[in-house]
């Protein structure tokens, strides 16, 4: 993984905790499920044995994909951010100009994103085509739903 990863000092945070849960916690557990069900017997046949290997590969590849993003995290200050363009941490009104709706939407990193609140990730459709964009452009996005027609509104932290 060489993509680099923009966070909030929030997220990178709470990144560095889940890697240590997945580490102090999630690990040792992993490990003594696999001790308890080698000793439950025939190796070849049993079956707790296999789901634990399993769940500890899966556990490992989880720890080594969030060590890359962490490795990769590069810190943003949100009072160094120029508003007067779109980038990653603004905060874009937007109008649809088919339905006459306005969103507004924060473009974050893919590990912030979370439609529900309003998070919209820098390499979603929607994030990538506003990128550079300043107020009353006009942005069509191709979307899974269709070609959708933006008018940025405002741009804010």
């Amino acid at each position: 993984m060489n993509t680099t990863n923009y966070v909030t000092a929030e997220t990178f945070d709470r990144l560095k905790e889940e890697l240590q849960h997945m580490k102090g916690i999630e690990r040792p557990a992993a490990s003594s499920a696999i001790a308890e069900a080698r000793e439950k017997g025939d190796l070849k046949e049993n079956a707790e044995y296999d789901a634990a290997k399993e769940a500890q590969g899966m556990l490992e590849a989880k720890i080594k994909h969030l060590e890359g993003v962490i490795a990769n995290a590069r810190i943003l200050d949100e009072s160094n951010i120029d508003t007067s363009k779109v980038s990653i941490l603004t905060k874009v009104t937007l109008t649809n100009l088919k339905t006459k709706k306005q969103v507004t939407y924060k473009i974050v990193s893919e590990n912030e994103a979370n439609l529900k609140e309003g998070k919209i990730s820098v390499t979603s459709p929607i994030g990538h085509s506003l990128l550079g964009k300043v107020i009353g452009d006009e942005v069509e996005v191709t979307a899974p739903a269709g070609l959708l027609k933006f008018r940025v509104e405002k741009i804010e932290l």
